[in-house]
């Protein structure tokens, strides 16, 4: 592996954005200055380009098998979607069955990412709770590297912890220094709506959001940081959707309590009107928590301009229309829950946050790269153009038309939840571990190419 240097582009950090170059030596970054004066196997001119850091995206689910499906990503598909569009790290869920021993369920996951052509790392759902769970937990933070547990608390009857072991995830994360994430919906209260709106003949996929209303996700994120509180840990909220979470975060976060919140593109730039698509259209946008109506957005862009929502990232768990989500065409509760985007993310922040001036540029590698790689123990090897940190960046031209469609994606699916969606600028090159990954339009990836990265506790 030779050297390259990247010059005369804007390098961009959370705090500022100057022109340097960057120098790469083997995967590392060695050298960051002005006009540094170094022979490199390869030059990269970035006049008039930016300089990012590469994508960090900590909410994948890639073969994933869930309600019957598996979803249609694998590593080597879904990491180099992500590479394509400026993503060189993933974090990817471990999701146990019920009773499942939490390493048996690793196991399986370290087998399936041996083809990830990107870095990545591994989050671990908690599906039930017993002292084995807790041993297990001990043994992920202490010899596994993962230092983040998810608890689910919608899908009754599945995957859905109640209070209890919430409680006791808490406790034991606060003895491990690790962090507890949580997908806040109330379990019992979609249960409810779901039988009821399906009883009375109402099985379209709409009924799908009808039947996940944002005041359920509401409560149970105000649970959460009410546990938190009184156990004296943070929290993570995974893909907030709706005002009533995002006040949640806020509040507490005011009054002392360590939250921290995440949404995706799809809950800033879409709303439920896209479930009256016809034929069936509805269904590529199930997913859960579901689109909100018109002004939820509102609440998210705030509160990420204001830093109290800290991460954008996909929830990609994509399932073909066709095959998959069609098997819920009489009954919305059997339509697999999930869509792509790991591909779409950064060309979407940069068009329709940037452009339009919601947030700037330096607030787009902090939600995109910088906040996640530290929330989750990988900074400053991921997240920051810097000498020391793995050679991952992306030049980022900031012109230049595009529209997403599903014909030219890299994602192994077969709809986009954003079709049609016209972007501004995106990768010219992606570098990721000192490796040449996209070259103006061309993919050069290599299944297997990339390492999983432990991760430590935070404080």
């Amino acid at each position: 592996m030779g050297s390259i240097l990247v010059k005369n582009g804007t390098v961009v950090s959370p705090l500022d954005s100057r022109e340097l170059d960057v120098y790469i030596e083997g995967t590392t970054i060695v050298a960051v200055g002005a006009a540094l004066e170094l022979s490199a196997d390869r030059v990269i001119d970035a006049s008039g380009c930016y300089v990012l850091p590469g994508g960090v995206d900590v909410h994948t689910h890639l073969e994933m098998p869930f309600m019957g499906e598996v979803s249609a990503d694998d590593f080597t598909s879904g990491t180099a979607a992500a590479m394509a569009g400026g993503t060189t790290t993933i974090i990817d869920y471990v999701v146990p069955a019920k009773q499942q021993s939490l390493l048996e369920a690793l196991a399986l996951w370290k087998e399936k990412a041996k083809g990830a052509v990107a870095d990545y790392g591994f989050h671990m759902a908690v599906t039930w709770y017993s002292d084995q769970v807790a041993r297990e937990m001990t043994t992920c933070v202490h010899d596994e590297g993962i230092s983040s547990f998810k608890a689910f608390l919608a899908y009754k009857g599945a995957i859905m912890v109640n209070d209890d072991e919430l409680f006791a995830m808490l406790i034991h994360a606060r003895e491990l220094g690790a962090l507890i994430m949580a997908h806040c919906e109330n379990g019992e209260i979609v249960a409810l709506l779901q039988e009821r709106l399906f009883n009375q003949g109402k099985t379209e996929p709409k009924y799908h959001a009808l039947s996940r209303p944002s005041y359920a996700e509401g409560e149970s994120a105000f649970r959460l940081a009410a546990m938190a509180k009184a156990v004296g840990v943070p929290a993570y909220f995974v893909h907030m959707s709706c005002a009533e979470s995002t006040k949640v975060l806020v509040d507490g976060r005011s009054g002392g309590t360590p939250l921290y919140g995440e949404t995706c593109p799809q809950y800033l730039l879409l709303d439920d009107s896209v479930y009256e698509q016809p034929n069936f259209r509805g269904a590529a946008y199930v997913m859960s928590p579901p689109i909100r109506p018109k002004g939820h957005a509102d609440a998210l862009w705030g509160a990420i301009r204001a830093g109290q929502i800290e991460v954008i990232g996909t929830d990609h768990c994509p399932f073909n229309l066709k095959g998959q989500k069609e098997l819920g065409r009489d009954d919305f509760r059997k339509i697999p829950n999930g869509a792509a985007g790991l591909e779409d993310r950064l060309k979407l922040m940069y068009t329709y946050g940037v452009q339009t001036g919601r947030i700037s540029i330096e607030q787009m590698v902090a939600t995109c790269a910088t906040r996640p790689a530290q929330i989750f123990g990988m900074y400053p090897q991921k997240g920051i153009i810097a000498p020391g940190s793995d050679a991952d960046l992306v030049v980022w031209q900031p012109e230049g038309e595009g529209v997403i469609s599903a014909a030219t994606h890299h994602h192994r699916v077969d709809t986009s939840i954003f079709e049609g969606f016209k972007t501004i600028g995106g990768p010219a090159f992606v570098i990721a571990a000192g490796r040449l990954q996209y070259e103006e339009g061309t993919l050069m990836v290599e299944p297997g190419a990339g390492n999983f990265i432990p991760r430590r506790p935070t404080p």
